[in-house]
């Protein structure tokens, strides 16, 4: 005759069960046929229970070290300080990756139908340790004020420096950005040789497409690097680099002439010119 649940359930010891970690403890009473006398449905619903009970009480794992160690949060542009040009109220980092420093703000307005519009705001960027050696090299001791020559010292060296340009108008196209350059270049090359290079104002622009749209808050980088090498950037993409000391002469000459788009801008880089000393 086969075993019943009551006979096994005679020899089987009552264990008490640690709450925490589940292990038996030390048996205690031994439990009888009238202590216990279930069906095996029964029994089973029983066991069950103490397993849940097991599960509720034991102590979970603690995961807080094994989480995989979360890389160092990026710089996002909203934890570098700007500069706000107030005429547009566009913001610029006073500080670029590449170690630049903001040295000015301005504004680019053009005349229309004899109305000035804003066509966009510019943060001057320059390599402030070279241009101070150079700057320190000319002049032996700081002047009260920034000079012509002081000023031509910037446009004619080979200091690392950037324009950023930041556009405002509306109905910009890259045809009148083109057409600007055209102007503004062709006449700082006019300044500085007294003659016309057409074919090398026409450069700066290089490949950009007419097709690009140019709406507000568009970005346009031009640079000078080292070689006097004149780099643009339209929206992130490189649109020419031309090697040529005229060209990079001419361009700055934009600026920090005798004529500047915005002479405000161009007193503001000659103060920190001044502060290098």
């Amino acid at each position: 005759m086969p075993t019943t649940v009551n006979e096994v359930a005679e020899k089987t010891e009552m264990l008490e069960l640690d709450p925490k970690s589940g292990v038996a403890l030390k048996p205690t009473t031994t439990t009888t046929k009238d202590d216990i006398n279930v069906t095996a449905p029964q029994l089973t619903e029983k066991l069950t229970e103490v397993d849940e009970t097991i599960n509720k009480t034991a102590p979970k794992e603690d995961k807080t070290d094994q989480k995989e160690e979360e890389p160092a949060a990026a710089v996002k542009d909203d934890d570098i300080p700007v500069q706000v040009e107030p005429k547009t109220g566009i913001s610029f980092p006073v500080k670029l990756g590449d170690g630049k420093q903001l040295t000015a703000v301005g504004l680019r307005k053009k005349s229309m139908l004899g109305i000035g519009i804003k066509i966009y705001g510019f943060g001057i960027y320059a390599e402030n340790e070279k241009l101070k050696d150079i700057l320190r090299t000319k002049f032996e001791k700081a002047p009260t004020k920034a000079t012509k020559e002081m000023y031509q010292v910037v446009i004619d060296s080979d200091v690392g420096m950037m324009v950023r340009l930041v556009i405002v108008y509306s109905s910009l196209t890259m045809s009148m950005v083109r057409k600007s350059f055209d102007e503004g270049l062709g006449a700082s090359i006019k300044k500085l040789t007294g003659g016309k290079n057409e074919q090398l104002t026409k450069m700066i622009m290089g490949e950009a497409s007419d097709d690009v749209k140019l709406t507000p808050g568009s970005v346009i980088e031009i640079s000078r690097l080292p070689g006097y090498t004149l780099q643009t950037k339209v929206k992130g993409e490189i649109v020419s680099t031309v090697e040529s000391e005229l060209l990079c002469r001419a361009y700055i000459y934009m600026y920090l002439g005798e004529d500047p788009f915005d002479k405000e801008a161009k007193e503001k880089f000659g103060a920190s010119m001044l502060s290098l000393f």
